[in-house]
């Protein structure tokens, strides 16, 4: 990427006019949530690509070679790529995601927050997946042709 070719290009270069203590931050946090994400590869439930996502924005601002890793990263690059240039996520996925944040926020409202725990747990755990479903409403639909 030494001279951009199109809008996109621009998108993908890491902006790194920041102060080393600035970048190291971004960095830190970044690669925090990489290895979250990493780790939801195995793990069911653990969302891989939104944690890829949210790391390749901390990448962003911090380090070109691990940012170009995960857009390039033959198993959710494409996805991060996609988000990351404006273009959206596949209709057909976004039933999926939902119906996959709304199975684990039931279950943890409906059984893994016990009764003992203050009402205002269960409460602030159905109003961030409102959020998070009105997000995911509000993201572009993929053109995929």
């Amino acid at each position: 990427m030494d001279s951009p070719k199109n809008e996109f290009d621009l998108i993908h270069k890491v902006d790194l006019n920041r102060t080393p203590l600035n970048r190291f931050f971004w960095f830190i946090l970044g690669f925090s949530i990489m290895v979250i994400g990493l780790i939801g590869i195995i793990i069911p439930g653990l969302p891989t690509t939104p944690l890829m996502i949210l790391a390749a924005a901390c990448f962003a601002k911090s380090s070109q070679k691990f940012y170009d890793w995960i857009i390039n990263n033959k198993m959710f690059g494409h996805h991060v790529k996609n988000y990351r240039e404006g273009r959206g996520i596949p209709k057909k996925s976004k039933p999926l995601i939902l119906g996959t944040l709304w199975c684990f926020v039931l279950f943890a409202v409906i059984i893994a927050i016990p009764d003992s725990a203050p009402l205002i747990s269960k409460i602030s755990t159905l109003i961030l997946a409102l959020i998070g479903t009105i997000f995911i409403l509000m993201i572009p639909n993929l053109n995929e042709d």
